[in-house]
């Protein structure tokens, strides 16, 4: 988009918040950048140039400006909705794999050489990238400094920096102020963390968001011992790189107010963009109501309540393996065959708050599990047990850099595996935004209501029209149950 000069102009006018990640506004006369709902006076149209990076504008010379702050901006749609190489690629250096594996490591997981990938990310994103990487290492360091207490040091090596100076260069190149000067400038006007350890936060997204089917999806099916509801929050642990975490995230009328624990503030990039993905924020709400309300039966469904996401993941083999536990049964035997799963192969963790009991099981250590201790038919137990050898030995990959067609091609292949939950997975766990349930059960009686077909055939050729936002098509054909995925829960806790 940031080549299209007219409709930026027009972006930054109207200070659109919509098209805020989308590209970035460089200042040629304040050599500072901005997105484009930065609440200042537009400069004059011969003093804008556009980037579609932070990374490009900082490489270019260009600070971030200090009302916007533009490295909050949410993350283009794009990196979720498209499945290309340059996509896989975004989705990874969020993830921080660069900081841990290098731009070798980077190339190696998409099956290019290191050339090809930076020449692919130069071409769209002005940035190869170690500059993506240092733009996302400053964004890091930045919330450490203005969220914890944590010496300057510590700061700069767990955002990923090599050295205490690249930090402070960059710091002061990027925001231009000293890291000091950071600190000291929010400390004015933020009170201290509550709860020592903790980094509290907020998730920009793009309005509207309706969490009812978000949270209310995530609090239905909760695993008890790793995910809750409690005081208005959905609370989970995650297994980290370095270590692991505990998340509570809480709806607010402009953001996700986001509290983490870390047992190594390391993790703190990637259980952001663990987060942000499980909570879908990067989506464009308007881009996606827009095509399924022009379907007039679906538009009675959108109009009342517009923005509904879809509900992810933050790991994209652990929802595998709960998709194969809840085949053909109801939720709730679904969470109680998660639980005894969790007991028997977890890693117990500690919660100050004492929701929390452990970590969901990595397929390797599912690998060794004895069939017969699975209270499951015996299709399903060869269903788990193949899913899990495929996830621990490397050979299907379901994280941030999996081919979605290539994941889906290997998943059907399996024993056990129909349409419905290759395309759950597809949907949940790859995050592909045309992902289709035409077998649900749900939504086919909500399909029948609508007066829309109801055999799975008519319905994939119906919800052409509804393409390539099917998986949010679906978020909103099981709002016509009532079914409690459909509603926040209550305050208080479930578990």
């Amino acid at each position: 988009m940031h080549t299209d000069t007219e409709r930026c102009v027009r972006a930054v006018r109207s200070k659109d918040a919509r098209f805020d990640g989308w590209f970035f506004t460089a200042v040629l006369t304040t050599r500072v950048y901005c997105r484009p709902s930065c609440p200042v006076v537009p400069p004059k149209v011969e003093n804008m140039t556009f980037y579609p990076s932070a990374a490009a504008c900082q490489q270019a010379g260009f600070r971030a400006c200090k009302r916007c702050r533009p490295d909050t901006s949410p993350g283009s749609p794009e990196w979720n909705a498209r499945a290309d190489s340059v996509a896989r690629a975004m989705r990874l250096i969020s993830d921080g794999v660069v900081d841990r594996e290098g731009v070798p490591g980077l190339a190696a997981r998409l099956g290019y050489s290191p050339r090809q990938i930076e020449r692919q990310l130069l071409a769209e994103l002005g940035a190869g990238p170690l500059a993506l990487a240092r733009a996302q290492r400053a964004q890091t360091a930045r919330l450490l400094i203005e969220t914890t207490e944590l010496p300057m040091a510590d700061v700069a090596f767990a955002a990923g920096f090599s050295s205490v100076r690249t930090f402070n260069d960059t710091i002061r190149e990027v925001f231009a102020l000293t890291p000091g000067e950071l600190r000291a400038r929010v400390a004015r006007r933020t009170k201290p963390p509550a709860t020592p350890g903790t980094i509290t936060l907020r998730l920009p997204y793009r309005a509207p968001l309706n969490p009812s089917n978000l949270f209310g999806h995530l609090a239905a099916t909760a695993v008890p011992g790793v995910e809750e509801w409690r005081d208005g929050a959905y609370r989970r642990t995650l297994t980290l790189p370095y270590g692991h975490g505990v998340v509570a995230l809480t709806p607010r009328p402009d953001h996700i107010a986001c509290r983490l624990s870390l047992t190594d503030p390391r993790d703190l990039t990637l259980a952001i963009s663990r987060c942000r993905r499980l909570l879908d924020l990067d989506a464009d709400p308007v881009a996606v109501d827009d095509q399924l309300r022009s379907d007039p039966v679906l538009a009675p469904l959108v109009d009342p309540a517009p923005g509904r996401r879809v509900p992810r993941t933050v790991d994209g083999a652990e929802f595998a393996v709960r998709a194969v536990l809840g085949q053909q049964v109801s939720t709730a035997a679904a969470r109680t065959h998660a639980a005894r799963l969790v007991a028997a192969h977890g890693v117990p963790v500690d919660d100050p708050e004492g929701g929390l009991t452990h970590l969901f099981p990595t397929p390797e250590a599912l690998a060794g599990l004895d069939p017969e201790a699975l209270a499951l038919p015996r299709s399903r137990r060869t269903t788990l047990t193949t899913l899990v050898a495929a996830l621990a030995d490397g050979s299907l990959r379901l994280g941030a850099d999996a081919d979605r067609e290539r994941a889906r091609a290997q998943l059907i292949a399996l024993p056990g595996f129909g349409p419905w939950t290759v395309e759950v997975i597809a949907m949940r766990a790859l995050g592909d935004p045309d992902a289709f349930l035409p077998t649900d059960l749900g939504i086919r009686r909500g399909a029948r209501r609508l007066g829309l077909p109801s055999t799975p055939a008519a319905l994939v050729a119906r919800a052409a029209a509804w393409r390539p936002w099917r998986a949010y098509a679906v978020q909103y054909l099981w709002t016509v149950d009532d079914h409690p995925i459909n509603h926040l829960p209550a305050q208080g806790c479930s578990s």
